[in-house]
């Protein structure tokens, strides 16, 4: 056993591995003895299969990442030693008959899956309180508040130190938001870096894809060398990465154009935490040397927004219908929770034209936000507008999908910031840049060209070594080396 398990992020507990000081069989000790202690405080790891995780130390690939224990997003990522209940009832313990791509890459680098973290259902709320798993899943920071959605078991597990690193999906925010509530590095690469099949070509029109949660830049930037590249008949593809993520790592970003925004792009406020945050991100760049200025984008958001809101219930309701279908049951109230069949009925009266159109303001607005990052390098917003909500707030109880995104104090006025680069396809990133009096992280998002990853996690890695954020810990962890 590692009594200062989780002071490693997952490159120093690789390298234990490979120095031989200390087994893989020993590192999932930590893991499991850590989800013993923590889990019933967050309920954020569920569907543990430690068997399964014996079998893959037996047989142990020597990958990178060889020996360090990782957990699965509860929506998506199909393994077949790996049930999932995908975040609803109505879909508990599927079992997979086959692997996903990004699993099998995954398991190539060496890494021990043990189980699955919490998602809500259909991964469309930005917290995670599904009722399949019998009660929200809390911030270890503060466990009245949400650790975000959809990856939100993932952000407490990492959080409470269960494991070092995370698997992870983004549609609309879904991994920089759980980063910011939790106090993580949550990269979203550009579209078409990561695989999606072979069960799946592309969820909510290319706007969702896979990715990790970390601690530690240099553990992000592992995992997406690792698992990145096309995949075969795939309907995307990022522009070839010159270096690799990892090796962007050393190098010192030129002198970059910083676009400030410490508003919503309607110029409307935010938290004064969250500005805070924004503008001490602000500061440090200038001292970085790099030229900050106010600026915003003028593209339509409230268009996109209204056109992503379409095409993310039509996904969710194609889902479901495959669902039910598969396994011959019908919805109520009882297997499926609110919002899902809120975005159902919604999705009923939107037209194939409709659809294609909204595909269209998707289009429009990526071209036009293309044409701001043609001035500028690096778009600086907070992730969130408000510090981690307090539960009930953003729950899935609802059944008008459309007040959910839009209605007063829901999505639109927490979370206004991300889903911008979920349209785009360019690569965002949320890093832990502040927390509030009361203890609470927040982060602040950075935004590149698409294609741009690799400057976008230089200038990540820099900021690092300036905030060294990788040794805060939340209450939850009293002391570290418990």
């Amino acid at each position: 056993m590692l009594n200062n398990y989780q002071t490693y992020d997952a490159t120093a507990l690789a390298n234990l591995v490979r120095n031989k000081d200390i087994t893989a069989s020993e590192l999932l000790d930590n893991a499991l003895a850590r989800y013993k202690q923590v889990n019933s405080d967050i309920n954020a790891v569920v569907l543990v299969q430690e068997a399964a995780a014996r079998a893959i130390i037996d047989k142990l690939p020597k990958g990178a990442l060889s020996g360090v224990p990782f957990l699965l997003k509860d929506l998506g990522a199909a393994a077949i030693d790996f049930p999932s209940h995908n975040g609803s009832r109505l879909t508990k313990n599927t079992i997979y008959q086959q692997n996903s791509t990004l699993y099998e890459r995954i398991a190539a680098t060496g890494l021990v899956t043990f189980g699955r973290t919490t998602a809500p259902e259909s991964g469309i709320g930005a917290t995670t309180e599904a009722a399949v798993y019998g009660g929200p899943t809390r911030n270890p920071w503060n466990l009245e508040r949400s650790p975000g959605g959809s990856s939100g078991g993932a952000a407490a597990a990492i959080a409470a130190g269960i494991i070092p690193a995370a698997h992870g999906s983004d549609g609309g925010g879904s991994i920089r938001i759980p980063a910011s509530c939790c106090g993580l590095f949550g990269f979203k690469a550009s579209r078409g870096r990561l695989p999606k099949g072979p069960n799946s070509s592309e969820g909510w029109g290319g706007m969702a894809i896979d990715g990790f949660l970390t601690r530690s830049v240099r553990d992000s930037a592992l995992l997406l060398d690792l698992t990145q590249g096309y995949e075969l008949g795939a309907p995307y593809c990022a522009p070839p990465l010159q270096h690799g993520y990892v090796a962007s790592l050393v190098k010192t970003p030129t002198k970059l154009k910083v676009a400030l925004c410490d508003t919503t792009f309607l110029g409307e406020p935010i938290d004064p935490e969250c500005k805070l945050a924004v503008n001490k991100t602000a500061k440090l760049l200038e001292s970085l040397g790099h030229d900050v200025e106010f600026a915003r984008p003028d593209a339509d958001i409230i268009s996109m927004l209204r056109a992503w809101t379409k095409i993310v219930a039509c996904g969710v309701a194609l889902d479901m219908k495959h669902t039910l279908s598969d396994h011959s049951l019908k919805m109520t109230d009882q297997n499926v929770e609110g919002v899902t069949r809120g975005a159902i009925e919604f999705a009923k009266n939107i037209t194939g034209e409709q659809y294609l159109e909204s595909l269209g303001q998707i289009h429009k607005y990526t071209r036009d936000m293309a044409k701001f990052f043609d001035k500028y390098d690096i778009l600086l917003t907070a992730t969130l507008a408000e510090p981690p909500a307090m539960f009930g707030r953003l729950s899935h109880e609802t059944t008008d999908f459309y007040g959910y995104r839009f209605g007063p104090n829901k999505m639109l006025s927490y979370a206004p910031f991300t889903a911008s680069f979920n349209a785009t396809g360019q690569p965002a990133v949320s890093i832990p840049m502040h927390h509030t009096k009361t203890g609470l992280p927040v982060g602040v998002q950075l935004a590149a060209a698409f294609g741009q990853d690799e400057m976008l996690m230089a200038l990540c890695a820099r900021i690092e070594e300036e905030e060294n954020w990788f040794n805060n810990y939340p209450k939850l962890l009293n002391n570290p080396k418990n």
